[in-house]
């Protein structure tokens, strides 16, 4: 029996897809391929399962795994559910899984082998959360109080068949922060933002059924979606990469014949220190996307000698605007001297977004000046979970005419609209510190180090603190064979004497948080 398919889902591109082409391949994990209809039958009938242990319709669904089918099959299966699905993380500290827990209210919870032997730690005192390991019999975890749906009890579980009905409004994932800097923030998504945006990339890739993508990030972050829900409604296949492919990728692309490349700029920059981006080394690639931090020109360069036949783009976008919500096509010939401190532009706003520079009053900044960008549209996220005050703060209604007011979500981020119509990062607003009660722009120090063609990677922190201003800066790099005697008087000829770090530290790897970001608060944690 046929489901009548969701008109605006997140599942249903993927739905469409299993009815196309059921044999072709949707998913490959290590020595593990998975077809359409295979995953379609598996996500069936744990969904089958999660629906005939709650005796109703799921809300949310927990999906505790990494990089593993389980994981990626488990997301399928909530939203075959009805329910919406909550990524969590085996790398975040035990109480912080636990926290998300209680938060999210989870209805139950998807377990995979590599995030099970946590179990006992992360559901401490935790006993009304069911937890579904489909790799597992619940005799092997008697010590834990939840009750257990193990192997056998999904195997026994009646698959599926009438899909829960989906609108676009309801919530298709929440996203939750590590919880580093207190309680973890919770970003709940809906169908209607997240197919807002894949219509759009579709729209802008034309993805196509032999297409062949690359997943390098955590299911936690975001840029995930990408990846897995533009693949499948395409009938394409998604490639997941172990943390150790990451290291070296060039033959990962290679040997799978890769065409669609997406990963954070620091795998590139790591790539560029090794000496691992050889011009025509990646021959199969068609789009090469770049998300997550700004991308060093130099890394951009290199990229695309690397993969001529692709296009190279920067996107930008926190997870509030649901993935990416401006586009930068690198252009050999144009784009350097479109960047700004040796960062590739930020672009323009996909189709169907508005953006607008506003200053620390929320009004409109003068024309080349900067601002802090606000954006609108459809990808706009309903708010923070369960936190109105936050939501508050960062989601605001402006005027755009004298008799209309849209909703903007704040980003917090300093950009500047260059004449072409396109936007340029310049940093974070917190990262604007005072530096002997000078004001100094971390990202311009960044900037001056990074001119060093030897230098791949680069964070500026101001250390130490006392009474709320910087008494000097300090920055760590990663590089080959950088002379930081030589790199400390050249950042002397472009920067203000108080910007000039004190200290250049090389390290031979940047410390690195769940999302592959630079982990400046680890940085930080350094100097104290």
């Amino acid at each position: 029996m046929m489901d009548r398919v969701d008109g605006m889902s997140l599942r249903s591109g993927l739905l469409g897809s299993v009815a196309k082409c059921p044999g072709a391949l949707a998913l490959v994990v290590r020595d593990e391929r998975l077809s359409y209809g295979e995953l379609d039958a598996t996500a069936r009938r744990w969904a089958g399962a999660i629906l005939d242990l709650l005796n109703r319709r799921a809300e949310r669904i927990g999906v505790f795994g990494y990089r593993s089918q389980v994981s990626y099959t488990g997301a399928l299966a909530a939203l075959y559910s009805g329910a919406a699905f909550v990524p969590l993380n085996p790398n975040f500290a035990p109480e912080t899984t636990r926290s998300m827990i209680r938060q999210a209210g989870l209805d139950a919870v998807i377990v995979d082998k590599m995030c099970a032997p946590q179990l006992g730690k992360v559901m401490e005192g935790e006993s009304s959360v069911p937890l579904l390991l489909p790799e597992f019999e619940k005799t092997d975890f008697v010590g834990v109080k939840a009750r257990i749906l193990g192997a056998s009890d999904v195997a026994a579980a009646p698959s599926v068949r009438e899909l829960p009905p989906i609108v676009p409004e309801d919530i298709a994932y929440i996203l939750f922060t590590s919880g580093s800097t207190g309680r973890p923030k919770g970003v709940p998504v809906t169908h209607g933002n997240a197919c807002h945006f894949l219509s759009a990339m579709q729209k802008r890739y034309s993805i196509v059924p032999e297409d062949r993508f690359s997943q390098t990030f955590d299911q936690t972050f975001d840029l995930s979606i990408f990846d897995l829900f533009l693949a499948w409604q395409s009938g394409a296949c998604v490639y997941s990469m172990a943390s150790v492919d990451l290291l070296a990728p060039t033959g990962f692309i290679n040997r799978n014949e890769l065409t669609v490349w997406f990963s954070v700029p620091s795998v590139a920059a790591q790539m560029r220190k090794r000496n691992r981006l050889l011009p025509n080394s990646l021959p199969t690639l068609r789009w090469s996307l770049f998300c997550g931090e700004p991308l060093p020109k130099a890394s951009a360069e290199l990229w695309q000698a690397a993969a001529p036949a692709s296009s190279v783009e920067n996107l930008y976008g926190p997870t509030e605007l649901t993935i990416a919500c401006t586009i930068h096509r690198w252009m050999p010939d144009l784009s350097p001297a479109l960047c700004h401190n040796e960062v590739v532009p930020i672009g323009r706003p996909i189709e169907g977004l508005a953006a607008v520079l506003l200053d620390e009053e929320l009004a409109p900044v003068p024309p080349g000046a900067d601002g802090e960008l606000c954006v609108s549209g459809p990808q706009t996220t309903p708010g923070y979970w369960n936190d109105p005050e936050r939501t508050a703060e960062r989601f605001v209604s402006i005027p755009v005419s004298y008799a209309e007011q849209r909703r903007f979500y704040r980003t917090g981020d300093r950009v500047r609209r260059l004449e072409n119509g396109e936007y340029v990062f310049i940093g974070r607003t917190d990262f604007q510190i005072k530096v002997l009660g000078h004001r100094v722009e971390l990202g311009e120090v960044e900037a001056a180090l990074r001119r060093d063609p030897r230098v791949s990677e680069v964070a500026a922190i101001g250390w130490p603190v006392v009474e709320g201003s910087a008494q000097a800066i300090v920055a760590f790099i990663t590089g080959d064979r950088v002379d930081t005697a030589a790199l400390a008087d050249a950042v002397k000829q472009s920067l203000p004497p108080w910007s000039v770090p004190k200290e250049i530290r090389v390290l031979e790897a940047m410390p690195l948080n769940a999302n592959g970001k630079i982990d400046r608060k680890a940085l930080s944690q350094t100097l104290a």
